[in-house]
């Protein structure tokens, strides 16, 4: 099962922390939640994940498979619908890869690093 974590830690944007008394984390989480909600993704929250100059990171695993970390989101719907739209792509792949031409515009731009899967 794939699963997508959300940094709940992570900034609003470059110059506000918090919007509404929310971080940009805790509102893109929540889109997140409402748009996999109807999916077999399962969503969690992370308090940092260290990637704070890229605000609004998310990590996408699954045992075996390769873990992709993407960031520098913006906490609205088109980005949340965009990692939806990729973890689960990822969850159909085998191996967690999914070819370039399968990926969301959404996410195009947004990855940091892809970690081999444990074994």
């Amino acid at each position: 099962m794939t699963t997508i974590i959300v940094c709940d830690t992570c900034d609003y944007s470059d110059l506000e922390r918090l919007h509404e008394g929310k971080t940009g984390g805790e509102i893109l989480a929540e889109h997140v939640e409402r748009i996999a909600a109807d999916t077999e993704l399962t969503v969690k929250r992370q308090s940092c994940l260290m990637g704070c100059v890229r605000h609004c990171n998310v990590a996408i695993q699954a045992e075996g498979k390769l873990t992709y970390v993407l960031g520098k989101f913006d906490p609205d719907t088109d980005s949340a619908e965009a990692v939806v739209e990729y973890a689960q792509r990822h969850s159909e792949s085998k191996s967690g890869l999914v070819p370039f031409k399968q990926w969301p515009q959404g996410v195009k731009g947004h990855f940091v690093a892809r970690i081999p899967a444990l074994k």
